[in-house]
């Protein structure tokens, strides 16, 4: 990928990132790839082996989930301007995606593959660190999210029954 000022700057904005520097993300943006999705494109599939994290640089997706009766439904929608990613967990181990991502809209996105990540990983080991570090700092906080909603959806069950 071509990096320059605007690529690091702009990549400098995503929470996964804002802690490197200007030489760490240079390094990082040098082995990413840009990719396109037109509307309605899947990017990840629920249940399909995964290996790539993706940064959103343009556009929306929908994050769906699949019920238990194989209907699909919409849990959120990402903006580019939240400066998201997905797909963290592929890094980590390369396991079946947790959910369908879809571009609502025309998109642009960095990707890291699994394998590109793991070179990155021996050549630059105290900052793929930092990025481990980043990566399980952002889990970690999804976890403890999905937590919360899964007491408050217990407490409204509970209510439920008791109630009704």
């Amino acid at each position: 990928m071509l990096v320059n000022d605007d690529t690091i700057r702009g990549l400098k904005t995503f929470p996964l990132l804002s802690r490197f520097s200007h030489g760490d993300l240079a390094l990082l943006a040098a082995v990413m790839k840009e990719k396109r999705f037109p509307a309605g494109t899947e990017i990840l599939r629920e249940g399909e082996a995964g290996d790539e994290l993706f940064l959103l640089l343009s556009g929306s997706v929908d994050v769906l989930k699949t019920t238990p009766y194989g209907e699909a439904f919409v849990t959120a929608t990402l903006l580019d301007s939240y400066h998201c990613s997905f797909g963290e967990m592929a890094l980590i181990d390369r396991g079946t995606r947790s959910a369908t991502v879809r571009a609502k809209t025309d998109c642009v996105a960095l990707s890291l593959d699994y394998e590109d990540f793991r070179r990155f990983c021996r050549e630059y080991p105290s900052i793929a660190l930092e990025l481990l570090m980043s990566v399980s700092l952002t889990l970690v906080h999804n976890l403890r999210a999905e937590n919360e909603n899964l007491r408050l959806v217990y407490q409204a069950l509970i209510e439920e029954i008791e109630n009704g």
